[in-house]
């Protein structure tokens, strides 16, 4: 998940933040699992950067939220950045972006 600063389709604003968005426990942990995994293969399991870059609160802190957010959702044509908009929907993407400018949770221990 290569996080940068492009701008959703055709040119205009993110659609609103939905900054009280929390996924039910289950699927926080689906979200985390994802991150963990399928982002990490890229940016590395510890998200300190891969092949991507990395996502760590200091390398997020002077990116546009709506930017981060969009590059999830669709991704960085031209690059090996995937969209993610087919497995999940645009508050889970603000959410996982705002976990990752706080310091994204670590994988439960079942699942690492």
């Amino acid at each position: 998940m290569m996080i940068a600063a492009p701008w959703p389709a055709g040119g205009q604003a993110a659609p609103d933040r939905n900054d009280s968005f929390q996924p039910e426990p289950a699927r926080a942990r689906e979200l985390v699992t994802m991150v963990r995994q399928d982002c990490g293969s890229c940016h590395g399991l510890s998200l300190s950067g891969g092949l991507g870059p990395a996502l760590l609160p200091k390398d997020l802190a002077d990116k546009p939220f709506d930017s981060l957010v969009a590059t999830v959702m669709q991704g960085r044509p031209g690059s090996a950045m995937p969209g993610w908009s087919r497995f999940m929907n645009e508050d889970e993407a603000q959410w996982i972006v705002r976990e990752l400018v706080k310091g994204f949770p670590e994988l439960p221990i079942a699942e690492r």
